[in-house]
């Protein structure tokens, strides 16, 4: 057992020095000081790094299709009355929506920006009071309701039963609707005395759309009521924005996902007064990047701070030793010398 111990003694490779060889000097223990300052930041910053998470980015390919997106927004247009406003989409696979009105709020704004009335409904429906038929008298109790074109018919059968519908008569004859207080359609949905009204009002809309992720857009430009009005906007020439949308997820500690995007924003303006002249209005160009961001959040593992932490003492530790080294040795030298003469 004896010859054992003295064989694992004989493996021992940390050799002690007697005390009373031990050498201490000024330099040394300079060194020894910068080199525990160091060792105590390098431990402090590592623990932070430690109990701190850190976030790793992938990028893969966004394989999802036929995903909806949910676009918010609030929009004030401090010189355009709401009667004018409509919402509209439309994107690349042909779905198209037109004077949308559910989820969409919309307020009417005084010259102050202050909120005067509320609607979520938009442009209220045509009332059906006794409307004039297509023959020249009025609808009468049991009667089906036909209403005049005013001449605009394409065919005998034709009828307009709204205001709408007698533009789009009027716009395929190549005609101008330049007097809406005599067409009776127009003034059963009280869209001219709205127009009158709000005339010097502004609007905000607010609220969201469900679009497709594909490529698309949606804007806010005048509705039927603006070539019907005669009403000068000024504020809407033609204003675009177009957006580069990366689908994100992010993960964090506890394993929760979050799916969100990023973007970027292009804008351009395009002057009313130009030839040919743009539709106005205040337009929205979204598009999906191919590729899918992925942040994900992680802690270092236990054995991976240990593992620093030694790094961190016997890195320090051995280059300190060196530069103590080379300073004592170097003093040695010098101290010799000038022992010998050399130098005075």
């Amino acid at each position: 057992m004896e010859g054992f111990l003295q064989k694992l003694k004989g493996l021992d490779a940390y050799p002690k020095v007697n005390e009373d060889f031990y050498k201490r000097t000024l330099s040394g223990g300079v060194v020894t000081v910068v080199a525990s300052v160091v060792m105590l930041l390098l431990f402090v910053s590592e623990t932070r790094s430690y109990f701190y998470s850190a976030t790793e980015t992938k990028l893969v390919v966004d394989t999802s299709r036929g995903e909806r997106l949910r676009v918010n927004f609030d929009v004030t247009f401090p010189s355009v009355p709401c009667t004018l406003l409509s919402v509209d989409t439309m994107d690349i696979s042909g779905e198209q929506h037109h004077d949308i009105r559910h989820d969409i709020e919309k307020r009417r704004l005084d010259a102050h920006g202050n909120v005067i009335e509320a609607r979520k409904e938009g442009i209220g429906g045509a009332k059906i009071e006794s409307p004039l038929q297509k023959h020249g008298g009025r609808l009468s109790k049991g009667e089906e309701y036909c209403g005049t074109c005013y001449g605009a018919e394409e065919s005998d059968e034709q009828c307009c039963n709204s205001c709408e519908e007698v533009r789009e008569a009027y716009k395929k004859k190549g005609w101008a609707l330049t007097n809406p207080d005599l067409i009776d359609q127009c003034t059963r949905e009280d869209f001219v005395e709205r127009v009158k009204t709000q005339q010097g009002e502004g609007c905000n809309v607010h609220g969201f759309l469900d679009v497709s992720k594909v490529a698309g857009n949606f804007h806010f430009a005048p509705g039927k009521g603006f070539y019907e009005s005669n009403i000068n906007v000024p504020e809407l020439s033609a204003l675009e924005h177009g957006f580069n949308v990366v689908p994100t997820i992010y993960t964090d500690l506890r394993g929760r996902k979050i799916h969100s995007n990023q973007f970027s924003v292009t804008e351009h303006f395009r002057d009313g007064n130009i030839r040919p002249k743009p539709q106005p209005g205040v337009f929205f160009f979204y598009d999906f990047s191919p590729i899918k961001v992925i942040f994900t959040e992680e802690n270092s593992s236990l054995l991976h701070y240990l593992t620093n932490l030694c790094a961190i003492v016997g890195g320090v530790f051995t280059v300190s030793g060196i530069i103590d080294s080379f300073i004592y040795h170097g003093q040695k030298a010098l101290k010799k010398k000038m022992e010998l003469g050399k130098y005075r």
